[in-house]
This record gives C-alpha cells, sequence and structure tokens, in this order.
C-alpha cells in the first residue's frame, strides 16, 4: 500500500487537537449521509468518538496531504490511521489500514 496521509480539520468544533500526540490511533468512516458533502469522512478516537472529519478544502488540507474526496474511494467504509504531527489548524495522520480487502498485512510497527 502507498502511503497515504490527511489532515483531520474542525478539531475545535469536538475536543481540539492539543490532547493528540504522534503516534496516536484514529479510526476513519465515511458518512455518505452527511447533507453537507457526501465524501464526509468522520475521524473518531477510541473512548471520545468523533473528533473532526478528514479535511475536503484546500484552506484546510496540510501540505500533500489528501482531501477526503481524494482518500474516499481509496478507503473502505472504515479504515485507520495514526497521527504523525500536530500543525496549527490541524493533524497529520497517516492511513495505517485502508479498510479494503486488498490491504497489506499490517507490520507489528503498526499495531
Amino acid at each position: 500500500m502507498d502511503e497515504m496521509y490527511f489532515t483531520i480539520a474542525g478539531c475545535r468544533h469536538y475536543f481540539g487537537s492539543d490532547f493528540m500526540k504522534k503516534g496516536m490511533k484514529v479510526k476513519l468512516v465515511k458518512e455518505p449521509d452527511n447533507e453537507y458533502d457526501k465524501e464526509a469522512i468522520q475521524v473518531k478516537v477510541k473512548g471520545l468518538g468523533k473528533v473532526g472529519y478528514v479535511a475536503n478544502s484546500p484552506f484546510t488540507v496540510k501540505g500533500e496531504s489528501m482531501s477526503a474526496g481524494r482518500l474516499y474511494d481509496k478507503i473502505g467504509d472504515k479504515a485507520k490511521g495514526k497521527v504523525v504531527f500536530v500543525v496549527d489548524g490541524g493533524v497529520v495522520c497517516r492511513i495505517t489500514a485502508t479498510g479494503k480487502e486488498t490491504d497489506a498485512i499490517v507490520t507489528e510497527n503498526e499495531e
């Protein structure tokens, strides 16, 4: 699996991003019934629930990370990621499992 990165946006509407640290695991869940964005992907953290969404605007996508629109067809209904770094206005993460059957086997370092 090629490395894919995404930005979590909208954290300030939930719990903020101050608690997020490098290596933290996140879960991505597609939200096709979202009334504002049919390619919405919510981001969850175990024990907290929804902490934001995969950024889908040129104003919120950081660096070379993928927007929700670019990522949507590359993942299953649920996927997994890991925080790479926390920046002002967003959290950049790497996909560790796409949730598709074609996923490469996850290495011990990623579990």
